[in-house]
């Protein structure tokens, strides 16, 4: 069922949402996070209906906030909030309030939300588009043990890397770095099969694709081997080569949808390795609510370190690692030497 709430406020908002719990039968708060999705009214409805996909598998309560834009004078002075309560199977397994805000109080969008979160639930923050430099120091972001962006929507996806690496704090991540676990998964499982050690790495993809450069920049954190990026006309990630001692070990997707396993020695192999949709990653990104550690090493080790990426022409800083770089760092090290004892070759630290 929809309710509709024109100039109203956040108590009216939870009453709202109480009366349509009792409704349809179901008074008992089933829901384990508060997902607030900021948003613009172009691409609310994409964004509403995968978080709504995903409720499926985690209920939650979808707070979507739209800032509107005033046209006159009178009406940016002017404070309004607009609200539209779902609940039921209007809203997947959770409930839905689509918050618009007018005037004034588009600035003080915490202030509308914080009565609105879910009590002793953790809650996370989205930002589909326009996502800020900074989520952590943003007034929404800093309600959230998590904040989830999108590079890929960005209109210079690979400087926005670097930014988001200046400015990282334990508990943001990207969907560009979401996209590529099945890569991660399947280049960890390649390297397990093999007992040699990696030389070089080839990543071909996107010219402005950023999972192409974040999965190029984990490849050089963990093997510690120099990693070139080439560029293709997609989509997306289309081939990882790694040159080894026991020969080249090739993952080549060309179609988006289904990929090529080749090991020395070994017959190929074709392995489902499709492009997901936006459902499939905000899930994915619900299952675990910690600090990612490894985005963070990756993140920090800096686009204009891969030799053939955007950032070589000198126009980005050369990455400098850090106190907070080598803490994170520090698990992934240990590891890493545990398996040096183990044998003489170096396989990936990604297992």
């Amino acid at each position: 069922m929809k309710i509709d709430l024109t100039d109203t406020t956040a108590a009216k908002i939870n009453k709202a949402l109480v009366a349509g719990r009792r409704e349809i039968g179901t008074p008992a708060v089933g829901m384990v996070l508060t997902l607030v999705i900021v948003t613009d009214e172009e691409n609310a409805y994409d964004a509403l209906k995968a978080a709504g996909d995903a409720s499926r598998e985690h209920p939650s309560r979808i707070l979507v906030v739209i800032r509107r834009v005033s046209r006159t004078l009178r009406d940016r002075t002017s404070s309004r909030l607009d609200a539209e309560v779902r609940v039921g199977a209007e809203a997947g397994a959770g409930e839905t309030a689509v918050l618009r805000l007018y005037g004034e109080v588009c600035d003080h969008a915490q202030s509308v939300v914080l009565p609105l979160l879910l009590p002793d639930a953790p809650v996370v923050v989205w930002w589909p588009v326009n996502g800020p430099l900074d989520p952590a120091e943003d007034p929404l972001g800093a309600l959230a043990q998590r904040r989830v962006t999108d590079a890929y929507a960005c209109e210079e996806p690979v400087r926005e890397l670097a930014a988001r690496a200046d400015a990282y704090t334990p508990g943001d991540t990207d969907l560009a770095w979401t996209r590529i676990t099945p890569w991660r998964s399947m280049l960890a499982a390649a390297l397990d099969q093999v007992d040699c050690e990696v030389r070089s790495v080839e990543v071909e993809g996107e010219t402005s694709n950023p999972s192409c450069e974040l999965l190029a920049m984990w490849l050089a954190d963990r093997l510690h081997v120099p990693v070139r990026r080439l560029p293709s006309a997609g989509p997306g990630l289309t081939a990882v080569r790694m040159d080894t001692s026991c020969g080249p070990v090739r993952l080549d997707r060309a179609d988006g949808r289904l990929a090529t396993l080749s090991i020395q020695g070994q017959p190929e192999r074709a392995v489902a390795l499709k492009r997901r949709d936006t459902t499939e990653l905000i899930a994915e990104e619900l299952r675990r609510l910690d600090p990612d550690d490894t985005y963070a090493s990756a993140l920090r080790f800096g686009v204009d370190r891969l030799d053939g990426s955007a950032g070589s022409s000198g126009e980005q800083p050369a990455a400098v690692a850090t106190a907070e770089e080598d803490a994170a760092k520090a698990p992934a090290q240990r590891a890493a030497s545990k398996t040096a004892r183990k044998s003489p070759t170096r396989k990936a630290a990604a297992k």
